[in-house]
């Protein structure tokens, strides 16, 4: 048995362990030498193949590299296939931006196959940062045989799929809302929103509503989008929250109590406190009457 060397470095301890890995060809090994044995066969969740891999990446791969390596050592011959997706949003708007180009109607001038042509070479600029990362990670995943969203065999598997689950009568049509792209002229998934996501300042107005067969006195209610107040038909009261009705010059306003100083000036009179299920059922007249 060695004696542990306290000199070396982590890195170097680990270099030397993938170097004795890859000599010894043990990934392979894992797999080849449960031939015959049931098999547990683990397919990449696929990265996007247009950027380069982050600390997130870390932690799913690591997660994922004990599920296989734990189902090797209980004996199941773990089949490990790589993958690569290769369509979308993002792989779109990095061409664009590689080529200088914005819109649909400028990847039409462009011409749409050569655009198309541009989007398939891009998606694997970072093959090899990719490869770098997962060995360094220590993370085994068969990386030269692996599935792509872009080749036909791949894409003609799901139309099959889709099409035996259709016959089965297993999937139904309906209605949902989606986020959609005007400058793309394309819905987008909640990952594609979720890019480049910031918060931002926002105005908002605070409008008053009318409180019906009552003398100047109003529901007071806060929005992000006025541009909404035409068409609205309620207004939301939390039953258990705390309401006051709020004497301000010749006007009585609701308001939640919490938010009196941030919503009033100072000069209030408070005349009473409700709960907010003492105002169900009341009625107010729109602010914009049709």
């Amino acid at each position: 048995m060695e004696k542990v060397d306290t000199n070396e470095s982590p890195l170097q301890r680990e270099n030397r362990v993938k170097a004795l890995w890859d000599k010894e060809k043990t990934f392979e090994k894992s797999i080849s030498n449960r031939e015959g044995s049931e098999t547990f066969v683990f397919y990449e969740g696929p990265p996007t193949a247009n950027g380069l891999p982050h600390a997130g990446h870390v932690l799913g791969r690591v997660i994922k590299d004990f599920i296989a390596r734990y189902k090797t050592m209980q004996g199941y011959q773990v089949i490990r296939k790589a993958g690569w997706d290769t369509h979308g949003l993002p792989v779109e708007l990095g061409v664009e931006k590689k080529i200088g180009i914005s819109g649909k109607k400028e990847i039409e001038d462009y011409g749409v196959e050569k655009f198309i042509e541009e989007c398939k070479k891009s998606v694997f600029d970072y093959e090899r940062q990719w490869r770098i990362f997962t060995e360094a990670i220590g993370y085994w995943v068969n990386m030269d045989d692996p599935y792509v969203t872009l080749h036909n065999e791949y894409i003609e598997s799901v139309w099959y799929i889709l099409s035996t689950i259709h016959k089965k009568g297993l999937l139904n049509r309906g209605h949902r809302v989606t986020p959609y792209c005007p400058s793309c002229q394309t819905s987008l998934s909640s990952h594609e929103v979720a890019q480049g996501y910031k918060d931002v300042k926002d105005l908002s107005v605070t409008a008053k509503f009318k409180v019906v067969g009552v003398k100047n006195e109003y529901f007071l209610g806060w929005t992000t989008t006025p541009w909404t107040l035409p068409a609205n038909v309620a207004l939301a009261v939390h039953n258990d929250l705390d309401y006051v009705k709020v004497k301000q010059g010749d006007e009585v306003y609701i308001v939640a109590q919490n938010l009196v100083d941030q919503v009033l000036d100072k000069g209030i009179e408070v005349i009473s406190k409700h709960k907010g299920s003492e105002f169900i059922g009341y009625s107010y007249q729109p602010p914009f009457d049709y």
